[in-house]
């Protein structure tokens, strides 16, 4: 039917945010409920929708219509790459279709955001209106096909992460819908050591103030009820603890890609760390604490040869429901072991990524052209280097990373703009 569409009813913290329309032509619209956008005092579905944000008003009281993918807000809550493929695969659907695999992950998507398909009688007539284009024989809701995940394939994965729930040790890729509460990172297909490279890199990370989850190192035989995906022959995986649950219960959050309204693949090329301070310094429930410790990071990122810290490797947290904060630290690695020659992080610091070339100058530059004081920066990035170079030489010799990898490391400190030398 032409004129059929399946309808997702999105919720917040119990609170009804609006309702999702999918159309068989692919386009898709996001219609707020005029309870969540007429509250001054609702929850942040997103950092655009804060009552503080300008426009936020205008932004709700018109739907958010796309084709093929869903809005920036909604798409970055899927999975990329090799992760997609699997879950398309199981599903029977094409890998782009968004609408249909996210109705499929909307009982424990990343945050606090709850998706559930309706049938027909679940739709109220001035949705439907709305859906309809004001023509309701014209547009048919229909019952949502029940799509069921078969754990019966195989994908050679570049590294999957899963997120599972750990009960006496033992870790589970549940079915019944319970809200997982680690992400499992296996080790990859294309790069050796992966697991323990995180690891390392976020200890390291640790030991100079940068605020992480808890993290550990799991046995693969501990991991239960994985799908048949073809693993190399290594012995951990690599677990660090969602922050966006605490006790079962599910705490809102946003990757800057999200943010800044931008699709996961211009998560490389379409801003700079200016702009993320920007929206930190002016936003944040605790603005000199969070641009504090996003320098560390960006810091942390640069002496540990991580070319990896692209938009969606940053996020807020809502932990009150309403009022942004810098999340956690997550996916420090050190990427240049696996890339021959790299030498640049992932986005403009200033009017350079090369990590050999930067200095005190350019995050002073960073931190006048983000608005924020320098003096409020420097004695944090000063910080850094002396735990890093009291500690790091020690600390890494008793971490877990692959010997070469660890040589590579240090033969980069040494390499580093003599502000940053180890």
């Amino acid at each position: 039917m032409s004129n059929a569409v399946n309808v997702i009813q999105l919720t917040l913290h119990g609170e009804l945010v609006g309702y999702l329309a999918g159309y068989l032509n692919g386009r898709n619209v996001l219609i707020f409920a005029d309870e969540f956008s007429s509250n001054a005092h609702r929850s942040t579905f997103s950092l655009i929708t804060h009552p503080a944000f300008p426009h936020s008003n205008k932004l709700l009281s018109e739907p958010w219509a796309r084709n093929q993918r869903l809005h920036p807000t909604l798409s970055n809550l899927l999975p990329e790459g090799s992760l997609r493929e699997l879950i398309a695969q199981g599903l029977k659907v094409h890998v782009d279709n968004e609408f249909h695999i996210f109705s499929y992950l909307g009982e424990d998507l990343p945050g606090a955001i709850v998706a559930t398909p309706l049938g027909p009688e679940d739709v109220p007539d001035n949705v439907m209106s709305l859906i309809s284009g004001g023509h309701n024989r014209d547009t048919k809701v229909v019952k949502f096909e029940k799509l069921e995940r078969e754990n019966k394939f195989s994908l050679a994965g570049v590294q999957m992460k899963f997120s599972m729930k750990e009960k006496d040790g033992r870790y589970n890729l549940s079915k019944s819908g319970d809200l997982g509460d680690w992400i499992i990172k296996t080790p990859s297909t294309k790069h050796k050591d992966v697991p323990v490279n995180e690891f390392s890199a976020m200890t390291l990370a640790s030991l100079v103030g940068v605020d992480i989850p808890e993290i550990k190192l799991v046995d693969m035989s501990q991991l239960d009820n994985l799908p048949q995906i073809n693993l190399p022959d290594e012995a951990f995986a690599f677990a660090i603890k969602r922050f966006d649950r605490q006790e079962s219960n599910r705490v809102h959050m946003e990757d800057f890609a999200q943010v800044l309204v931008k699709y996961p693949h211009e998560k490389y090329n379409s801003a700079n760390y200016e702009q993320i301070g920007r929206v930190l310094y002016e936003f944040s429930g605790d603005a000199l604490a969070d641009v504090q410790q996003f320098a560390r990071r960006l810091l942390v990122n640069i002496l540990l040869a991580n070319g990896d810290a692209h938009l969606k490797n940053w996020s807020l947290l809502y932990e009150d429901k309403v009022t942004p904060r810098l999340s956690p630290a997550y996916d420090i690695v050190t990427t240049s072991v696996y890339i021959d020659g790299e030498r640049n992080f992932a986005l403009n610091l200033g009017k350079t990524k090369d990590w050999y070339a930067v200095s005190f100058e350019d995050f002073k530059a960073w931190s006048e052209k983000s608005g924020i004081p320098w003096r409020a920066i420097k004695p944090h990035l000063e910080d850094v280097m002396d735990k890093a170079r009291a500690q790091w030489h020690s600390a890494i010799a008793d971490l877990p990373m692959n010997e070469a990898h660890k040589q590579k490391l240090i033969e980069h400190w040494k390499n580093l703009n003599q502000d940053f030398k180890l």
